[in-house]
């Protein structure tokens, strides 16, 4: 059973719709591959989805560890390559609102790079994280 569906709407713009909740995301092409970069390219949604995938992962290991990670962020760039044109590096820095120990920082790096996205990224793609201890 599919998941999402998605339409071209014309206009190098697209709407995924997910099934199971009816959530909709439209993309745009980027302003620098002839779009209007009025919403996430798909490229954005790409590295977008590695810096969600790390959190939820985290979220998931620090509930099972007793770590509050509440507030945490990170910022994403992506940066992009040719020949041909692709996402050839995805930085992301995170910021956590509190110190943890050696221990809970070791729980939640693994996490974070175990990650279903991380792990399924090409092994070409460059990943830098920076957690910042």
């Amino acid at each position: 059973m599919a998941t999402i569906e998605t339409k071209y709407l014309g206009g190098l713009r697209t709407e995924a719709t997910h099934l199971q909740s009816g959530t909709k995301i439209i993309t745009d092409a980027p302003v620098d591959n002839h779009g209007k970069g009025e919403a996430f390219s798909p490229t954005d949604l790409m590295s977008a989805s590695l810096a969600s995938c790390m959190l939820t992962i985290m979220g998931i290991a620090a509930n099972s560890h007793g770590i509050n990670i509440d507030n945490t962020e990170c910022s994403v760039t992506k940066i992009m390559a040719a020949d041909p044109r692709r996402v050839g590096e995805i930085v992301i820095n995170f910021r956590f609102p509190q110190k943890y120990s050696e221990k809970e920082q070791k729980i939640l790096e693994r996490a974070a790079l175990t990650c279903p996205v991380h792990v399924s990224l090409n092994e070409n793609l460059k990943k830098t994280v920076d957690f910042g201890w």
